[in-house]
């Protein structure tokens, strides 16, 4: 166990997200997403909800200041979406102010397994909120 390191990082997740460079991608999906098909190695966080993982994961990972860091699925045409997914995750990343520095992007449902097709690493956990998947895109750490 590390000091100042949430339990629900694992490992596997720690090394991943240190391996990571600046512009590679990580993807924290829903229950429900068709991670083991599309190619990239593939973390299980069952269980964990993604909104928790954003929570411990972000004071470790410095969002890219170059292109929109944040990405998520649109609806289908006819499908709605539950507002409350986003904001957990905004809340998750940035806190409960009136205002998030960055917003989040919003892609084709194909478009956003294209992109999962080259991120560095898709995190499967236990999220069961109906287009509840999230594209993080890395970015420079501070001096």
């Amino acid at each position: 166990m590390l000091k100042n390191i949430s339990p629900l990082i694992s490992p596997q997740l720690l090394k991943t997200l240190a391996e990571m460079g600046h512009g590679d991608e990580i993807i924290f999906s829903d229950a429900h997403f068709p991670a083991h098909s599309l190619g990239p190695q593939v973390i299980h966080a069952d269980g964990l909800a993604v909104s928790d993982l954003l929570v411990a994961v972000i004071p470790l990972f410095e969002l890219d200041s170059y292109a929109p860091p944040l990405v998520m699925m649109a609806p289908v045409a006819g499908d709605a979406l539950d507002p409350s997914v986003e904001q957990r995750y905004l809340q998750a990343l940035f806190g409960a102010g009136p205002t998030t520095p960055q917003p989040i992007v919003r892609i084709d449902r194909f478009a956003f397994y294209q992109r999962a097709k080259t991120a560095f690493a898709i995190v499967i956990t236990g999220e069961r909120a109906k287009y509840g998947n999230i594209l993080l895109k890395k970015g420079v750490t501070p001096a």
